[in-house]
């Protein structure tokens, strides 16, 4: 079953020596569907996707699956141990990227919880960032 959630999101991304963190809370919607838990919700200016929608699919400690719609259409395999081709919709062109998962720690439950993922992202095969995304999901008080 849905449930309207409240999700706070703390992305890093590393490159050539500099850092940056975005943080943002929105609310979403959260469920489980063949023991796969889904996170959804609306991108915002301060994350630079605004109009985009994310939906996250999550595998356990295995697979998170990032897929955006919008303008564009952009999917993302984030799996440990796995680097996985992505093609990445810029609008104008499409790129492919390849994203190397190192790390991913699910404590989801079907009350909320939180999932933590790292990877490595690459173009052309040259290491272009380090990237640390940290999810906590709690259910909206009525």
């Amino acid at each position: 079953m849905k449930k309207d959630v409240l999700i706070s999101i703390k992305g890093i991304q590393s490159a050539d020596g500099e850092s940056d963190t975005v943080e943002l809370t929105t609310l979403g919607s959260f469920y489980r569907h063949n023991n796969s838990y889904y996170i959804c919700y609306e991108e915002s200016e301060i994350t630079g996707m605004n109009g985009y929608k994310t939906l996250l699919k999550v595998d356990d400690q295995k697979r998170v699956t990032m897929t955006r719609s919008g303008i564009s259409k952009q999917q993302l395999i984030i799996e440990k141990g796995t680097r996985h081709q992505c093609s990445y919709d810029l609008g104008f062109d499409f790129l492919t990227i390849g994203i190397l998962g190192n790390d991913i720690v699910s404590n989801l439950t079907d009350n909320g919880g939180t999932l933590n993922f790292k990877y490595s992202l690459d173009v052309n095969t040259a290491l272009s960032s380090e990237n640390e995304v940290y999810i906590n999901i709690e259910e909206c008080k009525n």
